[in-house]
């Protein structure tokens, strides 16, 4: 039960690109209908839930939250420019790699000499597989009828992307406070960021309120949500229709595993 219980964020966070792939819109309608479905969410939680929201438990999850907005609005524009199948999976590596180093740098989760062996080993890891998953055959480089596909456009969005992501972890890995009770501060925070990015650029239509069932998948997601790069690398690849090149499939699969293989040590670490 635990372990059917485990693969919930895997398959919630990794469907995330597909279902906003199949969906459509642009990556500043999917993030304002994402962060409207994660709001009502969040409503329904507090409900729920009642937990204790103060001044600085709000003024936390807010912070939090546009930090979030920034990221995942990056994240969008990142796997428009370069797929979902390479975007998602080189975007959760450089997560993995800002939270780790900054686990070690601000918080000094890096205390005995083994936390040092293991990780480096992971960062190491994670550098390898982020690198395979942006690698590309320029020998064999297929011909594609994707116009949007620009991978120096793609890779600045997911700078800018990791900066926002970082930000939001580093607030509430400091804050430590309970989920619950920042949940529906941070996404109004969330809601308002992305209106921001929104704001005289989008059509509020069906692609806006499609892409809230994104939101309802954010709320399902869980500490293990890395995993879902499985999901969505071969849910691009064989669901949306991503062509690659037989060395660029291989790149891109043996990228993921060594994501996966870091993120495991990494939570490995946590536990001993």
């Amino acid at each position: 039960m635990e372990i059917l219980i485990a693969l919930v964020p895997m398959l919630a966070w990794g469907s995330i690109g597909l279902v906003s792939g199949k969906i459509g819109g642009d990556a500043n309608q999917q993030t304002l209908g994402m962060t409207i479905g994660a709001f009502l969410f969040s409503l329904v939680v507090f409900f729920v839930v009642s937990p204790v929201i103060t001044p600085w438990i709000f003024l936390i999850g807010f912070l939090s939250g546009l930090a979030w907005s920034v990221g995942q609005n990056g994240q969008f524009h990142g796997m428009k420019y370069m797929g979902v199948s390479v975007g998602l999976p080189l975007s959760t590596g450089f997560q993995l790699i800002l939270n780790t180093i900054a686990g070690a740098v601000f918080f000094h989760e890096w205390t005995q000499t083994k936390d040092y062996v293991y990780g480096i080993i992971a960062l190491a890891l994670l550098v390898s597989g982020a690198y395979l998953t942006a690698r590309q055959d320029d020998e064999g480089k297929i011909d594609t009828d994707n116009k949007m596909l620009d991978f120096g456009k793609g890779f600045r969005a997911l700078i800018f992307s990791t900066i926002g992501y970082g930000v939001y972890t580093i607030i509430v890995n400091w804050a430590n406070l309970d989920a619950m009770s920042i949940i529906l501060p941070q996404s109004i925070g969330m809601i308002l960021g992305a209106s921001f990015f929104a704001f005289r650029k989008v059509k509020v239509d069906q692609f806006v309120w499609k892409n809230m069932i994104c939101g309802l998948l954010w709320g399902l997601g869980f500490s293990l949500s890395q995993m879902g790069i499985i999901i969505s690398t071969l849910g691009g690849i064989f669901i949306l229709g991503e062509r690659k090149t037989k060395k660029e499939l291989i790149y891109v699969i043996v990228g993921c595993l060594l994501v996966i293989l870091g993120g495991i040590l990494l939570g490995y670490m946590k536990t001993v």
